[in-house]
């Protein structure tokens, strides 16, 4: 199986930083995409930012130029780095990876429990 913990969310003026971390663990074989997805109250869940074991990265049109995705593949685990927060980054955010493991062996999709953050204006 394969476990994620975020970590990072929290609250902070528009306009501040923020940078969230996700770390999978668990009998991981390999893991393809990381990325990381959003969820505001009474809207459905959005692709934020992702990145691929290669190093490609993708990026919703909202968030271009002010968030970077970046990984750590040897201690697997996504970063993202949050600037120019606007009120509208208002949500949970849920890390997302598509990966490989001891019990299953073909490519799955795991998500993070979420973290909030919210944006003051």
């Amino acid at each position: 199986q394969v476990q994620l913990v975020e970590s990072g969310g929290g609250l902070v003026q528009a306009g501040g930083s923020l940078r969230l971390s996700c770390a999978a663990s668990g009998s991981i074989f390999s893991i393809n995409v990381m990325g990381w997805y959003r969820q505001a109250p009474e809207k459905q869940r959005e692709s934020v930012a992702n990145i691929t074991s290669g190093g490609s990265r993708n990026y919703a049109g909202s968030v271009w130029g002010r968030f970077t995705i970046s990984r750590d593949n040897a201690k697997n685990t996504v970063y993202l780095q949050m600037n120019s927060l606007k009120p509208e980054d208002t949500a949970v955010y849920y890390c997302h990876v598509i990966a490989t493991s001891r019990e299953f062996p073909t490519w799955g999709n795991y998500w993070g429990q979420g973290t909030q953050v919210t944006v003051s204006s």
